[in-house]
């Protein structure tokens, strides 16, 4: 089951998984979650945590930087320099 689960998150989009993440956090701060669930919807977001940060790392790796030259005319693009 677990398994199903982690193929699901997999599939999220950025937006959807951010969403449900932020629902998970809620409900958890809210404190009336009994511990078996509490437990099972932590590890739930634990791996869209993961799937976010996923995403976003894939979103850095496609941005790109515009170089210009010495009057400020563009020249192309080169990789963005993350730190």
């Amino acid at each position: 089951m677990a398994e199903a689960a982690s193929a699901d998150v997999k599939k999220l989009s950025f937006e959807r998984a951010l969403e449900e993440l932020e629902g998970i956090v809620k409900r958890l701060e809210d404190g009336k979650v009994p511990l078996e669930e509490s437990v099972a919807i932590y590890e739930r977001g634990e791996a869209l945590k993961r799937r976010c940060e996923e995403l976003l790392r894939q979103a850095e790796a496609r941005v790109d930087k515009i170089t210009t030259d010495s009057q400020g005319a563009p020249t192309g693009t080169a990789p963005l320099d993350v730190e």
